[in-house]
């Protein structure tokens, strides 16, 4: 249930002008019962000025008529014809007048650190001008010398989250975006792969050779039983 304009304050009218129950009024006014006998002993809220809720259009007369006949009913918000605000979704940063001189700060760490963001980005990303940022690029700022390069996360301008999203749309020079997969690390993958490979054929030349040399040394075995058999039948 929606609450008024200034709950308390407007308890303290209802009490003092109004039969209405301690129940009807906490409940109306989200307190609570207790809290509004209280305001009505003169124990809390001493001094403060009750706010009418029939001269701001929350609630009506005959309507706590209604409630003051019945104990059991509940006082019900009148509801606004008037239009409600409307939130703005799009148009420049608003940033404090105190955190207004910290903006040079900030343009020039994003220009020392990321220099291929542009200027129509680190503008969205601070909420200041172009000819700031020229001018802090260029060193021909009004304060120039007192102008200390630091983070605009560190400094309340902006979020990581927006720093990181806007880092995320630089390209290098072939059109790949910044964050890319480490090529280094899968050379050494695939070298790594490689020389297994060839650790694995090495062996099996190895492998091959003594083969090789048990085969020729099993033929001269052969061959000299054969002759000393020769000489013993001769």
């Amino acid at each position: 249930m929606p609450l008024p304009l200034m709950p308390k304050a407007t308890a303290v009218w209802l009490v003092e002008n109004t039969a209405l129950t301690f129940q009807q009024i906490a409940a109306f006014c989200g307190l609570h019962s207790l809290e509004i006998k209280a305001i009505a002993d003169g124990e809390v809220a001493v001094g403060m000025v009750g706010l009418d809720p029939i001269a701001n259009g929350q609630l009506s007369k005959e309507e706590i008529e209604r409630c003051e006949k019945d104990p059991d009913a509940k006082l019900r918000l009148l509801v606004q014809d008037l239009p409600q605000p409307v939130s703005r979704s799009k148009g420049p940063r608003y940033t404090p007048v105190t955190k207004r001189g910290d903006k040079p700060d900030a343009i020039a760490w994003i220009v020392k650190q990321f220099p291929d963001l542009s200027d129509a980005q680190v503008s969205r990303l601070i909420g200041t001008t172009k000819p700031t940022i020229a001018a802090v690029r260029d060193r021909t700022h009004w304060n120039t010398p007192n102008i200390k390069p630091r983070s605009p996360v560190l400094l309340g301008l902006c979020t990581q989250r927006e720093l990181e999203e806007a880092i995320a749309t630089i390209r290098r020079p072939g059109g790949a975006p910044v964050a890319m997969a480490d090529e280094e690390g899968e050379d050494q993958e695939y070298e790594g792969e490689g020389g297994a490979a060839s650790g694995f054929t090495d062996e099996t030349a190895a492998a091959g050779h003594d083969d090789d040399d048990h085969d020729r040394g099993r033929d001269k075995y052969a061959g000299g039983y054969g002759s000393d058999l020769d000489e013993t039948v001769d």
